[in-house]
């Protein structure tokens, strides 16, 4: 298997040059494999980029994501799309791809961007100042995860993605961009990043790598910041971007309480198992939780797991209440709870709302996928498999948009359930694949067997729908932690 391997560039007298790699493989089987390169851009900006490598053992890509690729012989050219050339000082892009492997799967052992070599520094530093350090390279035929060591502080313009749904109203949502990028590899050093900015609006990008746990969470005090151990606090705080980068990031029964903040972007890790009972606890069980006064967050290729419901200590994976407003969860995948996610906490707290859902992947949930207490929620192109008890609840008011989703081997995947405060839909393009639907009753109001909207809904952003009968393949390689921030491309 093979493990990080850092690379930067060459020489023009009026422009700072120069590039890091990490490529990391992320998962291995027998003659196939998937692999991500992440390439940072340490000089001048540019508007488009061509990145090169050789394989040394006749691998061969099969699937690229993030860009557009060919082949000849070893020789790989990876060339941007029309939505990721643009590359500013700091910033970076992540293609990933399949691909197959005979004997062995050594590493590339040299990158280059636009023509030059990468070395892991710029080559002209009064543009710009960073330092990387990185390389371990192994070999193995077993399935693993690749290690990448990778340290770098930058101070421009580091890429915070392009926010979709309804975390694209309200001013939009940029998280960290325009501010400093910090590497952390313990939850403390994320805490101390955010308690030594200027200021809690300070805009800032968190790259984390590494598994972020209770033992080294702890409290840190500061004037941007309060936070808690056991926990990653975001409180009281704006402009904040927590990436996975390198090797990933993992958050091991840890969660990420948003309170009273706005401008968040998560993208690109993984949160499992948090407790709200038993030990160690944090974040009242819920993976990522938002409560009072929150405002435009997005969640993006994150996996959000648990082992469990109530009864083994575990509650929601994504939970909004208390007036949060302006989310979107995207390219996602929610697994093995007994709780998706609620928006409202009760009948009563319908000040919540403009949710946005979309290519996320809902597996082996019991219910709330999600739970929408007034308000308006938008579902499009997620794929849901073996929803246990109910799916999308929409109660007390709420009005869910529901188009182009694949339910399937699932129960009540739609409707006003547990309650007497019905709440509506409006849907379209929905494929119900094996969904079974209960009896109406007092409390118990299913959309099916016969689905038909039960009120109209407008959004006010643009979107692109999937055809739904290729949700699941999409899904199945966009949604999640370590996916190269795939997206869907229209392709079935």
């Amino acid at each position: 298997m093979t493990g990080g391997l850092v690379v930067a560039a060459g020489t023009n007298a009026n422009a700072a040059v120069g590039c890091r790699v990490d490529y990391s493989v992320a998962s291995q089987w027998a003659g196939g494999f998937g692999a991500n390169v992440t390439v940072t851009n340490l000089g001048d900006a540019v508007s488009s980029w061509t990145l090169e490598w050789s394989f040394g053992a006749g691998q061969q890509v099969t699937q690229l994501w993030g860009g557009e690729f060919s082949q000849s012989g070893s020789a790989v050219t990876v060339r941007n799309t029309s939505w990721n050339g643009s590359l500013g000082t700091g910033a970076s892009v992540t293609p990933g791809f399949n691909g197959t492997w005979t004997g062995s799967n050594p590493a590339p052992t040299s990158f280059k961007l636009n023509g030059v070599a990468c070395t892991g520094q710029p080559t002209d530093t009064s543009t710009s100042t960073s330092t990387s350090t990185s390389t371990s390279t192994s070999t193995s035929t077993s399935t693993t995860t690749s290690t990448t060591t990778t340290t770098t502080t930058s101070t421009s313009n580091p890429p915070a993605g392009v926010a979709t749904g309804f975390a694209s109203q309200n001013g939009g949502t940029t998280g960290g961009q325009g501010g400093a990028t910090v590497r952390a590899t313990t939850g403390t050093q994320i805490h101390q990043a955010l308690c030594t900015r200027a200021t809690t609006s300070t805009p800032i990008t968190i790259q984390v790598e590494g598994t972020i746990n209770h033992g080294n969470t702890a409290k840190v005090s500061g004037n941007s910041c309060e936070t808690a151990a056991g926990v990653i606090e975001l409180k009281r705080i704006s402009n904040v971007t927590i990436i996975g980068v390198g090797s990933g990031a993992v958050f091991d029964q840890l969660g990420i309480h948003i309170r009273e903040s706005r401008n968040i972007i998560i993208r690109n890790v993984t949160i499992r198992n948090v407790k709200k009972s038993g030990s160690p606890t944090s974040n009242g069980g819920d993976a990522i939780g938002m409560e009072s006064g929150v405002r435009n967050v997005w969640v993006d290729h994150t996996t959000l797991l648990a082992s469990g419901g109530e009864s083994e200590g575990y509650d929601g994976l994504f939970d909004m209440k208390d007036n949060t407003q302006y989310v979107t969860l995207s390219y996602s995948t929610l697994r093995n709870s007994g709780r998706g996610g609620l928006v409202g906490s009760s009948e009563s707290d319908l000040s919540n709302g403009f949710i946005t859902y979309h290519h996320n992947l809902y597996e082996n949930i019991d219910s709330r996928a999600p739970l929408l207490r007034g308000g308006v929620g938008h579902m499009y192109n997620n794929h849901y498999v073996s929803l246990n008890e109910s799916g999308i609840n929409s109660r007390a008011g709420a009005k869910a948009k529901v188009d182009n989703n694949y339910f399937k081997n699932s129960r009540d995947v739609l409707g006003t359930f547990y309650t007497d405060q019905v709440g509506y839909w409006h849907v379209s393009g929905n494929i119900f694949d094996n969904v079974t639907w209960s009896a109406p009753g007092s409390e118990s109001r299913p959309a099916g067997p016969d689905v038909k909207s039960t009120t109209t809904v407008s959004v006010p952003y643009s979107f692109t729908l999937d055809q739904t009968t290729c949700v699941p393949n999409i899904v199945s390689r966009t949604a999640g932690a370590n996916t190269g921030l795939a997206e869907s491309n229209g392709a079935c």
